[in-house]
């Protein structure tokens, strides 16, 4: 399968929980999430855009922050127009972002950006429960693996 996330080609890093089997790279997260994202768990604020062929958009700080809680390292923001950030995940020296397809060609700068945090981004009750709802089906498609 091609892949388009920025940064696929430098997902050479490895899950540092057990909690979500069959779960081991970025690309494995991907391939999950795909058939998981959802107009449910797209930021409200976009919902009326998201189609099953734009999957990734207003998915961006739930799934940077999943991604954070399965293989660690720090997420980052690069600030878009109206003041929100756009969420992507740095862990060591690769660097990717899961949700990027959903800016088509435009190019985006993913370096010299201000860290996130989850407290921030969650303390939108809205944010965390898409967060929560995208954790529990991802541990759910995970149990089907077995």
């Amino acid at each position: 399968m091609e892949y388009k996330f920025w940064g696929h080609e430098q997902t050479d890093v490895f899950a540092v929980t057990e909690e979500y089997k069959g779960i081991r790279t970025p690309v494995d997260l991907y391939d999950a999430l795909s058939e998981i994202w959802c107009a449910d768990t797209c930021a409200p604020r976009m919902r009326q855009n998201w189609t099953p062929e734009n999957k990734t958009l207003g998915q961006c700080s739930i799934t940077a922050f999943l991604a954070q809680d399965i293989f660690g390292g720090k997420v980052y923001g690069i600030l878009r127009p109206g003041g929100n950030y756009h969420c992507y995940n740095v862990i060591g020296e690769s660097r990717f972002d899961l949700t990027s397809e959903q800016f088509g060609e435009e190019v985006l700068v993913y370096e010299g950006n201000p860290e996130q945090f989850r407290e921030v981004h969650f303390a939108k009750e809205e944010k965390k429960r898409r967060y929560e709802y995208l954790k529990k089906a991802l541990k759910k498609s995970c149990l089907m693996l077995r």
